[in-house]
């Protein structure tokens, strides 16, 4: 069954814009104002830039979820590639074994596939399958081999990562709307790389200051930022952290994900944000746009304030908040670097987690005036993100004027 074995493009860190960047550069294609590989960075801000969502999630039989987004979700797979003028070659069926065909197909075509599959259901990712947990996400398949049971996928980490033929397709068949899809894509248009740029900077100033496509206005932007230090000083909202995120589990758990969703989750960073520095940088060369780079200098002071605010959370001296930070970015660091040969380090380092959250019913390390210190500190590094980030607000749309 088909491999290709001169795949060796694994750089591309989040779903989409990373599924994206690797499938281009596998085809040799440059961008045109650097000639290299096209940057994820790049791909990141076409697809909609830097913005801010702060989200609160607590469902009964779950851990509560204090949610970050830190990049433009309102379509970027669609927008990114409509704007830079990419055809997308699009296979779908709801047949289990037309699906392997068309995959098989795709692959002797000397052509990597780019499928949707549950993130859930993929082992590399530890997570805890169950009926009403799904996310599909776009990975990149290089490999498929019936007779050794063996898959070959890139996704996330700089090493190949392999499944069963039969965990594929069910993580495939997991929700019917992105059932068994297979895409390649065609190479951009070069003529629209500038619209391109100049489209996902006006997606950004939108999202960071009008009302978005969906949901409320106070979830985004630089209402969110405001909003997120409110809720963690106003002890009264019943939003508020105090209300939601009682000292113990339900507070641990909210301080994990929020940390996870800055340094985690689609990235090698603790701040997502030195990557929208690139794309400024970029940009200003490619439109000739000076200004640019100042706005490059503020996500630049943004990743670091980034990272402040991560020592916040979870501060390294703290016992428990601590010692699940290290454990959170030892088990990152060796899925990016050893990918599938980590697995076993990586359950051990899992279980650690969870023996943590079970002690934190009971022993955490906070009491409650340290709590509200700490809920105090965070707010503190969030209203500096706030500023910095309106700043670099202030200043694209100075460039776009």
């Amino acid at each position: 069954m088909p491999t290709l074995s001169n795949y060796t493009q694994f750089d591309g860190l989040h779903w989409e814009t990373g599924t994206i960047r690797n499938a281009l550069d596998y085809q040799g294609i440059k961008a045109p104002h650097t000639g290299k590989a096209y940057s994820e960075a790049m791909l990141m801000g076409i697809s909609g830039g830097p913005v801010i969502g702060y989200f609160n999630f607590i469902y009964e039989g779950h851990d509560p979820h204090a949610r970050l987004l830190t990049r433009n979700t309102f379509d970027p797979w669609d927008n990114l590639l409509s704007r830079m003028g990419v055809i997308q070659n699009v296979l779908h069926t709801g047949k289990a074994d037309k699906a392997v065909k068309n995959l098989v197909e795709t692959l002797e075509d000397g052509t990597p596939a780019i499928v949707w599959a549950d993130m859930f259901s993929l082992p590399y990712n530890d997570l805890s399958w169950g009926e009403d947990m799904w996310a599909m996400m776009p990975i990149l398949v290089y490999g498929y081999d019936e007779a050794s049971d063996t898959v070959k996928i890139a996704d996330r980490s700089f090493k190949t990562l392999e499944v069963s033929t039969e965990t594929l397709a069910k993580a495939r068949a997991r929700v019917k709307k992105d059932k068994n899809r297979i895409i390649t894509l065609e190479a951009p248009d070069e003529s629209k790389l500038v619209s391109a740029v100049q489209a996902g900077i006006w997606d950004s100033i939108k999202l960071y200051t009008e009302k978005p496509p969906r949901g409320s206005k106070k979830n985004f932007g630089l209402d969110a930022y405001q909003n997120w230090a409110k809720m963690l000083t106003n002890t009264k909202n019943r939003l508020s952290w105090e209300k939601q995120y009682p000292a113990g589990r339900m507070l641990f758990a909210a301080l994990i994900s929020q940390y996870t969703d800055i340094n985690i989750f689609g990235k090698n960073s603790p701040f997502e944000r030195d990557k929208f520095a690139q794309f400024f940088d970029e940009a200003a060369t490619l439109l000739n746009n000076p200004t640019l780079n100042d706005v490059a200098d503020c996500y630049r002071k943004s990743g670091e304030a980034w990272a402040n605010l991560s020592d916040a959370l979870l501060p390294k001296a703290q016992s428990m908040l601590g010692d699940v930070r290290q454990l959170l970015d030892q088990q990152h660091q060796l899925f990016l670097n050893d990918g599938c040969d980590s697995t076993g380090e990586r359950n051990h380092i899992l279980a650690q987690i969870n023996t943590l959250k079970t002690e934190s019913e009971t022993n955490f390390p906070l009491d409650q005036t340290a709590v509200v210190t700490l809920r105090e500190n965070i707010a503190e590094h969030v209203t500096a993100v706030h500023d910095i980030e309106a700043e670099a607000v202030r200043l694209m749309k100075e460039a776009m004027a």
